[in-house]
């Protein structure tokens, strides 16, 4: 698969922890630096050139590229208030599977597309907030890793007619960004994983 050489990090950020204050600087430092070393090829930019199509033929490839799981490990190092300053809308993370089967791909493609723009959208405001340190590298990355699934799903072909992208659900809030992790773990395990393995037919053997 194809990557960016791109790195997205905040301005002044250093691996070895520059944001990090005397008392407990070490272990700080080390969580700040565990994060942006962070699975750090997933968590580059992908060209719009890379084939969806290698996406959803390995699992594998999929797998590596949801840092969701990692990224709330890292949440769990970071020493400031994981509470956010304003509400944050989650996606629809609930499956009704029999309601999710009677939807066409177009339908699914766009169902979590909404979702993923959602949370992009919200990771941005809280990014132009956020304090610099920890809590500004996972979002980062964060955002980073959300782009890379939108990008993989909106250049992805689909035969039918093209429904406009639309939320299952009104989408909850939180003030938790443990949560938001959670959520965006479920949406890519879930609903994304369900869709694209139906996709399963259009990979050679």
């Amino acid at each position: 698969m194809k990557h960016s050489s791109r790195e997205y990090f905040p301005p002044d950020t250093s691996l070895n922890g520059t944001y990090v204050e005397s008392g407990g600087a070490a272990g700080r430092g080390m969580a700040l630096g565990r994060l942006l070393l962070l699975c750090a090829v997933a968590c580059e930019v992908w060209d719009t050139e890379t084939k969806p199509e290698d996406f959803v033929c390995s699992r594998a490839a999929r797998k590596a590229l949801n840092i969701g799981p990692e990224l709330e490990i890292a949440l769990s190092e970071c020493v400031s208030s994981t509470i956010l300053s304003t509400s944050f809308q989650l996606p629809c993370t609930q499956l009704h599977v029999a309601t999710w089967e009677t939807k066409s791909d177009k339908e699914k493609q766009g169902d979590v597309v909404a979702s993923l723009r959602l949370l992009i959208e919200g990771v941005r405001t809280l990014r132009t907030t956020a304090q610099a340190g920890c809590e500004t590298v996972l979002l980062q990355r964060l955002e980073n890793n959300i782009q890379n699934h939108l990008l993989i799903l909106t250049h992805l072909q689909l035969s039918g007619p093209v429904p406009p992208p639309s939320l299952s659900c009104v989408p909850p809030s939180t003030r938790s960004l443990r949560t938001v992790l959670r959520s965006y773990t479920l949406l890519i395990s879930g609903k994304l994983e369900r869709f694209i393995v139906n996709l399963g037919d259009r990979c050679t053997s």
